[in-house]
């Protein structure tokens, strides 16, 4: 992370005092995070729980832990459920081993090309009133989504469509992803995230799915990979704000409408955070002349989602819950003419 990256998030935090509460709060709650301390995103989500206590007045106190303090980050389902934690803000897909729905509804490959899309499918579409009739029986209550951003491309090579990833050797983590590519012609490998430099470095791959654009070029992968595209086409995972249901049902209408403001309001927040961020880096790779930035057509782009959908049927096709995502998936697309019927 380079310091202008990290100046800009954190900059997101400064018009919140994060100090607690002066007095005891009403209702004092304990969430995890999958985040570590001091990184950028952990640092926005603590302006969270202070918008949480300001705009509720102090009622709501929210003690916002990193990543691993009680439980680990795939655990942290079952200790809300358990009451170990009343709470969590992490990636969705974490949970995909319990219900391929999770995997599918946390990061959909090829859905979105702005984070603002996956949202109004949350707020609009059908995506919360679904989540929370999964989540429901685990024992937890969807408040809200959020997104660490649409992450970029690293390519070695000039990619203008989807006709140029055939036969493109790349990183892609197993799964989902993996698979989307694969159907879309590229020959993906899975490798930590460690390797990706040097890989690329020594021309082992071609490309890699690996993050943001602000984190790619603070990483020196667009210095080796010259050839990046921006905005991404193909992941941005849905973070989740979620708590125990029953201690969600006994809290007052009033607050229950303050926790789902909250979290709109904080979603944007990041994300505009993360675009600047993003816009800084990219200025910075086109000032330097040897990188070029792509930025796919919306043609192109939903070429890539076409062949996507024939990756989330096979994912649809192993729970009813997965199914139920992919048909409101599928509708919301369909509806804002992102796929075809």
């Amino acid at each position: 992370m380079t310091n202008l990256t990290r100046r800009t998030l954190m900059a997101a935090t400064a018009a919140f005092a994060l100090a607690a509460p002066a007095f005891a709060a009403d209702y004092e709650f304990k969430f995890q995070s999958s985040d570590p301390a001091g990184n950028p995103n952990f640092e926005l989500q603590k302006t969270w729980a202070a918008d949480v206590a300001e705009k509720s007045e102090g009622r709501i106190a929210i003690d916002l832990l990193p990543v691993e303090s009680i439980v680990a980050h795939n655990e942290t389902q079952d200790a809300i459920a358990t009451g170990i934690l009343d709470g969590h803000i992490t990636d969705l897909s974490y949970f995909a081993g319990k219900d391929p729905a999770f995997g599918l509804m946390g990061n959909p490959v090829g859905a979105w090309s702005d984070p603002q899309q996956m949202l109004d499918f949350v707020d609009n579409g059908g995506g919360a009133e679904l989540l929370n009739e999964i989540e429901n029986p685990y024992g937890l209550q969807f408040i809200g989504a959020t997104t660490p951003g649409l992450e970029a491309f690293v390519s070695a090579k000039p990619l203008e469509g989807v006709a140029d990833l055939q036969g493109l050797k790349m990183r892609a983590p197993e799964g989902l992803v993996q698979s989307v590519f694969a159907a879309a012609g590229a020959s993906p490998v899975n490798l930590p995230g460690s390797e990706v430099f040097t890989s690329l470095d020594k021309k082992v791959i071609d490309a890699a799915d690996y993050s943001v654009f602000s984190t790619n070029q603070a990483q020196g992968l667009n210095d080796v990979a010259q050839h990046p595209v921006y905005p991404g086409f193909h992941s941005l995972p849905l973070v989740e704000i979620s708590m125990n249901k029953t201690k969600w049902d006994d809290l007052p209408e009033d607050l229950q409408a303050v926790l789902t403001q909250s979290v709109k309001d904080f979603a944007q927040r990041q994300i505009a955070a993360l675009a600047e961020a993003d816009e800084k880096a990219v200025a910075e790779a086109k000032e330097g002349g040897e990188i070029t930035v792509h930025d796919w057509s919306a043609d192109e782009r939903a070429k890539f989602r076409t062949i996507a959908q024939g990756e989330w049927e096979k994912v649809a096709a192993q729970s009813p819950n997965a199914q139920k995502v992919y048909d409101t998936l599928t509708a919301y697309l369909t509806e804002k003419g992102l796929v075809s019927q």
